[in-house]
């Protein structure tokens, strides 16, 4: 029996001794159990967890109420419909949250489910569907009035603000220390102008670093040298940078992250893209990610970061994109409100390492940061960033460095009048992602769109209406089935093909609107999942192997 296995055995058994309380739920259920009882349970145990200021609470399948008896479940028994709950269940909570863990444990034989509940924010009581829920005793019921409350009126904890008795200026990296000089010199030397003068003690105390004199969480993870992780012990103060692919690496960037960040930046591969315009013969040459960009992603991560939660910031560096995740909820309102509104935060996980991070130029906290970034890829003719909010304990942030759409490239290059709220809807058609019907309905009679829901794509007329048919369909992405039948057919006649003779036969007929390496990149992933499929396979090693009919 493996640690995990036997952990988790350790566990379920301490959950039946203590029998049900308002933190804990057993189910005799099926695998037709509603969903809609499970939000509700959902909700009610994390109010009470937060109520009971419990590390969580746990709703768990196969285990009888009433004999108290292992029973076991057949509920979801597949591994992708039964994560695919966590989704559902992010969906109908506010503030959105789900199951940190969904853990399938066969004890004596018998399949059980322990449904690992996070508390409710502090502040935030959780709803099911748009009704707060609570336990009584075994019962669920509604969350009153004063248990609502009492949830609201908890004062809001600031983890970054809290002062380190042991720590003092010794602990702070010099170099750190000298650029943050020179950043919050250059931001407030209208209304500062002796800055220079200050003693290092006055200059922390007025960038927000210190309280009452003493070193802040907030500094050491601003500021802080090697000495620093082991004073924010036990909580996590790092952001990891993950290569995944052909190539795979890592590297570990703790405090300062005033300049570490930068060096997490350094260490992604950063080569030029080459995009056609429209009815020139001139290439539009830019890099794969703006560092503005990657950095205002990165510093929100570091800003907004739940750092209770003792979780690194992890940036995944993929072939066409970066995923910067980070711990905690969306705190205030949704991303896309800051990209079609001029929303102001209202409020912050961690106001105190926000205000020290506006001082030194890191962010600024008006809500134009996740705006500019969109601009920005929009102006740079790529997709636009994405966020993942649907865990409910994380935010993860997609930024893209290749082109998903030939077509939606075409239109942003032809198009610069496009409202956003326009370019919104087909950034998510070009990702194969559902745009509400009334939005649909508009961009379609504009002509942006082509095909019926949920088969969707950005439409070609911008090329019919420039009467540049011939250039859209040598640019125009063809369907991954047309390449594949190519290949196909090939191998059918030839027998089998090394990699240069399939690059032979696709590469000339690929867009013009991808470069040589993009073109390459998107061969090798056809061949991967023809691969998958069971349509071929590769006989003998990468580099010298022939591809051959599966």
């Amino acid at each position: 029996m493996t640690r995990d296995v036997t952990n988790l055995v350790v566990l379920l058994d301490q959950l039946i001794s203590t029998w049900e309380d308002e933190i804990v739920e057993f189910k005799d259920v099926g695998d037709s159990y509603s969903t809609d009882k499970i939000g509700r349970y959902f909700a009610a145990l994390a109010n009470e967890a937060n109520l009971k200021d419990a590390s969580g609470g746990w709703l768990v399948f196969g285990v009888n109420n009433k004999t108290r008896r292992v029973c076991g479940t057949d509920y979801r028994v597949d591994h992708g419909r039964l994560q695919g709950l966590k989704h559902q269940i992010a969906q109908g909570t506010s503030p959105a949250m789900t199951f940190r863990d969904i853990k399938e444990l066969f004890y004596r034989g018998k399949r059980v489910l322990l449904m690992d509940v996070p508390p409710a924010p502090r502040g935030m009581p959780v709803m099911w569907q748009g009704h707060f829920y609570a336990r009584d005793g075994e019962s669920l019921t509604s969350l009153s009035v004063a248990e609502m409350d009492s949830i609201r009126q908890q004062s809001s904890f600031d983890w970054t603000a809290v002062p380190v008795p042991s720590a003092s200026v010794k602990n702070l990296d010099e170099s750190a220390l000298g650029t943050a000089r020179e950043v919050f010199a250059t931001k407030h030397s209208g209304s500062a102008p002796d800055i220079a003068a200050w003693s290092t003690e006055e200059f922390l105390a007025r960038a927000n670093l210190t309280l009452n004199g003493q070193i802040t969480r907030a500094a050491l993870l601003l500021l802080g040298n090697y000495s620093a992780a082991g004073l924010l012990n036990p909580h996590m103060a790092q952001i990891t940078w993950r290569l995944i692919g052909e190539e795979e690496g890592y590297e570990h960037f703790g405090p300062p992250f005033i300049l570490n960040a930068n060096k997490v930046f350094q260490r992604i591969r950063n080569v030029e893209l080459k995009l056609m315009r429209p009815g020139t013969l001139f290439a539009e040459t830019l890099r794969k990610y703006e560092e503005r960009i990657v950095l205002e992603a990165v510093h929100n991560a570091i800003a907004h970061q739940d750092y209770l939660q003792g979780s690194r910031i992890i940036v995944t560096e993929y072939v066409d994109r970066l995923e910067i995740v980070s711990a905690g909820n969306f705190f205030d309102g949704k991303p896309e409100e800051y990209v079609t509104t001029t929303r102001t935060p209202e409020r912050y996980r961690n106001p105190f390492l926000v205000e020290a991070m506006g001082n030194l130029g890191m962010i600024e906290t008006m809500g134009y940061g996740i705006r500019m970034m969109t601009l920005r890829q929009r102006e740079r003719f790529l997709p636009l960033p994405d966020y993942d909010l649907s865990d409910g304990s994380h935010v993860k942030v997609t930024l893209y460095g290749r082109v998903v759409d030939e077509a939606y490239t075409r239109l942003l290059m032809e198009r610069s009048d496009l409202p956003m709220v326009d370019v919104l809807a087909l950034d998510r058609v070009q990702k194969g992602l559902p745009i509400d019907p009334s939005t649909r309905r508009r961009v379609k009679r504009e002509g942006l769109i082509e095909g019926r829901s949920p088969h969707l794509s950005v439409a070609a007329v911008v090329a019919a209406a420039t009467d540049k048919r011939a250039e859209y369909m040598r640019t125009r992405a063809l369907d991954d089935s047309h390449y594949e039948r190519l290949i196909i057919d090939y191998l059918d006649q030839f027998g089998s093909a090394t990699r240069r003779e399939i690059d032979a036969l696709l590469l000339g007929k690929l867009s013009d609107l991808l470069d040589d390496e993009q073109k390459r990149s998107k061969v090798s992933n056809l061949l991967t999942r023809m691969k998958r499929d069971e349509l071929v396979k590769r006989v003998g090693s990468k580099a010298t192997g022939r591809w051959e009919r599966a």
